[in-house]
């Protein structure tokens, strides 16, 4: 396939023009080749896509979604900026005042044995700051109408950006197996092991690919709707648990300074990673939002709807956490039954409302599970070629198979997998965020905006046309985001977006800092060793974000200066 091919098939007005046509990205690519003769295993390939196109068109009408890769341009997107901002508070409030959010904190008292004192702190500040991560990137979801992941391009450029999609995928499928398990968890302990934990794991997959299917907008209507049930269950935790709070101890389970010192650090570093990982998706949910929308305003709706919600599960993870560890029934129940049995434990009191409230809460998890199987779709569509021309509804089936049978293998170990492998998803994503962050306040600005000539060369200038045609040629009075210095009408344009030469090879340094400084049960690196007595600190998000920081101005101004195509 030519790259020519390749930039025609995919320019935004073109698009515009042509949408009923192309139908979730599947227009077909022309070129010599493709018209030629074609061999018995091309003719094969065009049929299923054939019908795959044809099985779009239906459920297109249906309602489903089936808008792929492609931008969102500022004339399709909505108005009515009250009612978004109202259905993306909902969302966050219902995908992350939950019990995915709630499982890492049950580890700080009964895994990494700290008190109440230091799980607070930990907890509350490292989640914290992970949600100052995801409300940045979640901006340019409006400034832009791309995906997440599509954005990313105008750093990685059209090939390195899909190593960047992949360790995505690998964050989003991670945290769906650990909602599979809890979910799992909590079926079995309310019904005593009569709905066997790989059922409940198949009935929160089910559910999800149900909605995650149907897009965003019946995603966010769903969330919206379940955010407020969610969170009064919660509410209701905190009346019913209460009574065991005499219970509750501020002293570390350890004696080693050093232990508690590593215990502390690995511990902020999993409740960072709880709400940092939404950076890698976060502006997914607001490319419907006008592209006038202030940048603050979705900076600060965002940090509200995952700060609110996270803290007010994650507190109350730690108090029932912490209790567990003195009190002995809860403790039995958490090591039979895992966070499903101790939950059952603390609402046994009210006997069947307490299993109906903990029903309610078990919905949260298909709430975070949507938002990952949406997104993930997406991200396999970024490798490109005949991956990106199968439509995105497909792609959600898939991901929903991978995670199910990931969960299925890995329910056993729950403990395991989220205490050891979920805080490498926050390694990558402070990467990517320093990187943007460095890109937006240095190089996108007007001191250096003459060194993306080609990526405006379309316009024979800096400044982007004061208006722009819809499909109708009608005249619209918008103007490209020049405040923000992106074309994103090359979003898709191989031959102007960017090598990506800088961005990766800040990534590869940043992962050496990772290594140096994490600490898991598969290794400890030399820094985290130092810091943390018998079982290490783990630090390396603190060092991958330095070692990408300090090495990226200097490597993006070359290649923006030197590397030219």
């Amino acid at each position: 396939m030519s790259k020519n091919s390749i930039v025609e098939d995919i320019d935004d007005d073109k698009i515009a023009k042509t949408q009923t046509n192309a139908v979730n990205g599947l227009t077909k690519i022309t070129s010599s080749t493709a018209t030629s003769t074609l061999s018995t295993p091309n003719t094969q390939h065009d049929s299923i896509f054939h019908y795959l196109n044809i099985l779009s068109k239906k459920l297109d009408s249906l309602g489903v979604e089936t808008r792929g890769l492609e931008r969102v341009l500022p004339y399709e997107r909505s108005c009515n900026k009250t009612a978004q901002f109202i259905s993306v508070l909902g969302l966050w409030f219902s995908a992350c005042g939950g019990l995915t959010s709630m499982s890492s904190f049950f580890l700080g008292p009964l895994t990494f044995e700290l008190g109440l004192r230091n799980t607070l702190i930990a907890g509350i500040i490292g989640q914290g700051l992970g949600c100052v991560l995801a409300a940045y990137c979640s901006m340019m979801g409006p400034r832009s109408g791309c995906r997440q992941i599509v954005s990313a391009r105008f750093l990685f450029g059209w090939w390195f950006v899909k190593l960047v999609a992949l360790v995505c995928i690998i964050g989003v499928l991670g945290w769906s197996v650990v909602n599979c398990v809890v979910g799992g968890q909590i079926l079995a302990s309310i019904s005593d092991d009569k709905v066997p934990l790989w059922a409940g794991i198949v009935i929160i997959a089910g559910v999800t690919l149900l909605v995650a299917v149907g897009g965003i907008k019946q995603l966010l209507r769903v969330e919206t709707f379940l955010s407020v049930p969610v969170n009064l269950s919660f509410l209701l935790l905190y009346i019913v648990a209460s009574q065991k709070f005499q219970h509750l101890t501020l002293g570390d389970a350890i004696v080693d300074s050093a232990t508690i010192k590593g215990n502390w650090l690995s511990f902020f570093s999993l409740c960072y990673s709880i709400t940092s990982t939404w950076g890698g998706i976060a502006s997914d949910y607001y490319i419907l939002f006008p592209e006038s929308t202030p940048d603050y305003q979705v900076f600060c709706i965002t940090l509200l709807g995952i700060f609110i919600p996270t803290t007010f599960v994650g507190i109350a993870g730690l108090l029932i956490g912490n209790v567990a560890l003195g009190y002995k029934p809860w403790g039995d129940a958490y090591a039979k039954w895992g966070m499903g049995g101790l939950l059952n434990e603390a609402f046994k009191p009210w006997g069947g409302g307490g299993k109906f409230l903990l029903v309610i809460m078990f919905l949260s998890l298909i709430s975070n599970n949507i938002l990952n199987t949406y997104s993930a779709a997406f991200d396999i569509q970024m490798a490109g070629g005949w991956l990106a021309k199968i439509p995105r509804w497909f792609w959600a089936i898939v991901v929903t198979a991978i995670y199910l049978v990931a969960a299925l293998v890995g329910r056993n170990e729950f403990s395991t997998i989220l205490g050891n492998f979920l805080p490498m998803i926050g390694y990558w994503i402070s990467m990517y965020f320093i990187l943007l962050l460095e890109e937006n306040t240095i190089f996108r600005t007007n001191r250096f905006h003459h060194l993306y000539e080609l990526e405006f060369a379309e316009d024979g200038s800096y400044d982007a046309p004061s208006s722009v045609e819809d499909s109708s040629n009608e005249p619209l009075n918008m103007k490209q985001s020049t405040s923000h210095h992106y074309n994103f009408k090359i979003w898709n344009d191989y031959d102007k977006l960017t090598h990506g030469w800088a961005a990766a090879a800040s990534f590869v340094i940043g992962a050496t800092g990772a290594a140096v400084g994490m600490s898991q049960t598969y290794w400890v690196g030399p820094v985290a060793r130092r810091i943390g007595g018998e079982y290490g600190g783990d630090i390396a998000m603190w060092l991958c974000m330095g070692f990408s920081g300090i090495v990226y101005p200097g490597l993006r101004y070359a290649e923006l200066k030197y590397c030219k195509r």
